[in-house]
């Protein structure tokens, strides 16, 4: 019984040695990418994205203009960013949370903002105009009515959530 050791040629010995090299830069180069893709999956959710903004006895039927900080993750970097909410009682005595967003072009709404429209909310940008109920004034810039907040009344404290699409039909106050 002869034993016949298996020799490797020159030529075989590069080719795994370039195979090797080759899959391992490629296995480099492939990590980050596929990390990247599946990074946000694997990220924990925010389960609470309800953020406590007033207690509920401060709430009138005339819109406040309620101030929150909530705390923004963007990539690597954590910022703190201020939000804020017009909120009222309505005449059936249930909470409404306006967005101060103008759906015109994003600028700030004020209650009651210009002595010719009392009663209204006012964008001064351009003279957008919305009823005390968030749907826009007709023949104004404002396509579109003010946007709601999500929102829950916990322990007498109000909590605001994300914003929604405010679907009022009916027009006036």
């Amino acid at each position: 019984m002869s034993e016949k050791k298996q020799q490797v040629s020159r030529r075989q010995f590069l080719n795994y040695s370039l195979t090797g090299v080759g899959g391992f830069m490629a296995a480099s180069m492939l990590a980050p990418m596929v990390r990247f893709a599946i990074d946000p999956v694997l990220q924990a959710t925010g389960g609470g994205d309800m953020h406590a903004v007033v207690d509920v006895s401060e709430i009138t039927t005339e819109p406040q203009r309620f101030d929150w900080t909530i705390e923004q993750v963007d990539a690597w970097y954590t910022s703190n960013v201020t939000k804020s909410a017009w909120v009222y009682k309505d005449e059936n005595d249930e909470i409404v949370a306006l967005s101060p967003t103008c759906k015109h072009l994003g600028c700030a709404v004020n209650w009651s903002g210009n002595p010719d429209y009392p009663d209204q909310f006012f964008c001064p940008c351009h003279d957008g105009r919305y009823y005390k109920n968030g749907l826009n004034v007709p023949n104004t810039p404002p396509n579109a009515a003010l946007d709601l907040f999500e929102f829950e009344v916990k322990d007498g404290t109000l909590y605001l959530g994300n914003v929604v699409e405010n679907t009022v039909q009916e027009g006036g106050a």
